[in-house]
């Protein structure tokens, strides 16, 4: 097996056992979007990339034809997040969009590979205190994401692009719980 494809295997086994925390989160997700609160997705780079993708599947579909859900990718707004960048500096890019747009109730999903992006720490730290729960996909455990954050899923590989590649099947498992529920 290719080295690459051997890692990836490894984190897969590795995250397997957390099933039941995806299920949760699911379940969890489900109540708050069909009760009309919303999902609001924090990361840098590719994890950026991933949080649009997540919402991407909820405001669209995943799987089956649903009515739409309010999730917001917070660096999907560039005029806002240069704006903010410019005016506040790069760490509160995030945490200003919670304070915006997150109501006590609503979750926040928060994607690090390090567990220690200082814009996203801050985010997990708005939202704590505007009463929006806070999720994290992180790389491995501990770090300090998954220490603030209300729940966490550490995935437990050193290369990057395989946490990476395990949150994209976590979200992808995330989705297909949410679709479940409101079927």
């Amino acid at each position: 097996m290719h080295p690459h494809l051997s890692r990836l295997a490894s984190a897969l086994s590795a995250v397997d056992a957390s099933t039941p925390t995806i299920s949760v989160w699911g379940r969890k997700l489900a109540a708050v979007l069909s009760g009309g609160g919303r999902l609001l997705v924090c990361g840098n780079g590719g994890s950026a990339a991933e949080a649009q993708h997540l919402t991407a599947e909820l405001v669209g579909r995943y799987r089956d034809d649903r009515r739409p859900y309010a999730a917001i990718p917070l660096h999907g707004d560039t005029s806002s997040l240069t704006a903010i960048a410019n005016d506040y500096g790069a760490e509160e890019v995030y945490a200003r969009q919670v304070r915006a747009h997150g109501r006590p109730g609503d979750v926040l999903l928060c994607l690090s590979t390090s567990g220690s992006s200082p814009n996203v720490l801050a985010a997990a730290f708005a939202a704590r205190q505007c009463g929006v729960t806070t999720w994290a996909l992180t790389g491995p455990a501990p770090n300090p994401l998954a220490g603030i954050c209300d729940d966490a899923l550490p995935v437990p590989a050193r290369d990057t692009c395989t946490v990476q590649e395990v949150h994209l099947a976590v979200i992808h498992m995330l989705c297909e719980s949410v679709e479940e529920v409101l079927r």
